[in-house]
């Protein structure tokens, strides 16, 4: 009786054991994480990094050389110095003039001594005149007397050789007159110069605007050469910035003047600001065999809170969708295990009519990482139509057959007759024992590479 107790014992114990492992290797023993899919607007946007510029900023110079003596004060009644703001044709700086004041004055001598030599020129050419008047009337008188007993043949000679001399000589007089109006004409030019000199040592704002940087102190000396040396750089309104952004020639066919854009700066968490295309730059860099374009994007500032030279995220709005189906990125790189698909289509689901034994074709390419801003190229494009979202059926998956539009990096542009406003699709699970993971033996070998791995192809 007892060894019959026993058997029955046993039996039971078996048959416990046994449906206990059939319950376990029946149903699925994670809990999956989904969310809804949505009805909403995509904006498809291409991402690259600029510079915030004043939007108009003149390099104020100096046109001669020397020691900056002192500073000029600005509108606030200080010295001008970082960030100060200045007038047009207020005092910024002054070089030391003690050198050009003496060329100053020396080219004011050289204009006296100029004019006192036209004046001896002219005095002598009024003498130079009346010598001429005196020969010519003696000229005249013999002439009319002739070589004769009245007028010798030498003396007759001797008058006419005077006349011509005159002449001759006056000529003399007017060229040297000329000559000295001539050295007056220089001599003036030289003194202009030299006055020009002594006021470049006065530097002054050529706009009313901000100083962006202050590029000399006091004592420092300046020298001018083949450029002049710059001493401070203005802006002239810093409530209108510019974008200065790199490009890629890849990208560069998608903007445009006008276009629409988007732009984050490290110095405004989590503050948007809007601008637009003002141009693009026809002289492309190459670095590393990498072609880029600098684009300009206008952008207002009025707030004040973008700086100059800050780094700009910038997103330019390439296409927008309105009123799509949009599912997380997640939802198209999920793949199941064996275990967890509903009976009925895991045969499909393991390629078990594909006679290549290839096993069942990859989700949607989406990206192994979700990047802010995503690039997308029109290969990509084209690549991207099909993919596979999983939804829950009971305690299984099951999978639904969808178009693949545009991503903006965190939701993607789905379409499927079979996929509505607010389904649940699956995007990750939880294990409630993480050491009894197994890779899955039909997933594509894609995702079983990447399991564990960031986005990887279980989506934890």
């Amino acid at each position: 009786m007892k060894p019959l107790l026993l058997v029955l014992a046993l039996l039971a114990l078996t048959a416990g054991a046994g449906a206990w492992y059939w319950e376990k290797a029946s149903k699925p023993a994670v809990t999956f994480r989904t969310a809804d899919v949505r009805r909403g607007e995509l904006l498809a946007t291409i991402s690259a990094t600029g510079t915030i510029e004043p939007e108009e900023s003149i390099d104020v110079g100096a046109q001669v050389g020397g020691k900056i003596d002192k500073f000029g004060i600005d509108a606030d009644g200080k010295s001008v110095d970082y960030n100060s703001r200045v007038e047009a044709g207020k005092l910024m700086a002054h070089i030391d003039e003690s050198l050009y004041t003496a060329d100053l004055e020396t080219a004011n001598a050289q204009v006296l001594q100029a004019n006192a030599t036209l004046l001896h020129d002219q005095a002598d050419l009024n003498r130079l005149r009346a010598l001429l008047d005196q020969a010519k009337g003696e000229w005249a008188r013999a002439e009319k007397l002739g070589p004769s007993d009245a007028l010798s043949q030498n003396d007759y000679d001797t008058y006419k050789a005077n006349f011509a001399t005159a002449q001759s000589n006056l000529k003399v007089g007017e060229a040297a007159v000329e000559q000295s109006k001539a050295g007056v004409a220089s001599a003036l030019a030289a003194l202009h110069r030299a006055q020009a000199n002594v006021n470049y040592c006065q530097i002054y704002a050529p706009v009313n605007g901000v100083v962006i940087d202050r590029r000399v102190n006091i004592g420092q000396t300046v020298v001018s050469g083949l450029s002049a040396p710059s001493l401070f750089l203005i802006a002239k309104d810093l409530s209108k910035m510019q974008i200065w952004v790199a490009v890629n020639e890849a990208d560069i066919g998608s903007i445009h003047s006008g276009q629409n854009v988007t732009f984050t700066v490290d110095a405004a968490p989590g503050e948007t600001f809007q601008g637009k295309v003002n141009k693009v730059r026809l002289n492309a860099t190459m670095t590393q065999n990498v072609v880029t374009y600098t684009v300009e994007v206008n952008t207002d500032n009025s707030s004040g809170k973008l700086k100059p030279y800050l780094t700009a995220n910038v997103h330019f709005e390439v296409k927008k969708d309105e009123d799509v189906l949009l599912v997380p990125n997640a939802a198209l790189r999920w793949y199941p295990q064996v275990q967890e698909v509903a009976p009925d289509v895991r045969a499909q689901v393991m390629g078990a009519d594909d006679k290549s034994g290839a096993g069942p074709p990859a989700p949607a390419a989406a990206p192994a990482t979700e990047p802010a801003q995503p690039r997308r190229h029109k290969k990509q494009a084209e690549a991207e139509k099909a993919g596979t979202i999983w939804v829950k059926d009971g305690q299984w998956v099951r999978p639904i057959s969808v178009t693949v539009g545009p991503n903006d990096g965190s939701d993607t542009e789905v379409a499927s007759a079979d996929l509505k406003e607010g389904a649940s699709v699956i995007v990750g699970e939880v294990h409630p024992d993480d050491t009894n993971q197994t890779t899955n033996p039909f997933a594509p070998q894609m995702f079983r590479n990447r399991r564990g791995g960031g986005g990887g192809g279980r989506g934890r």
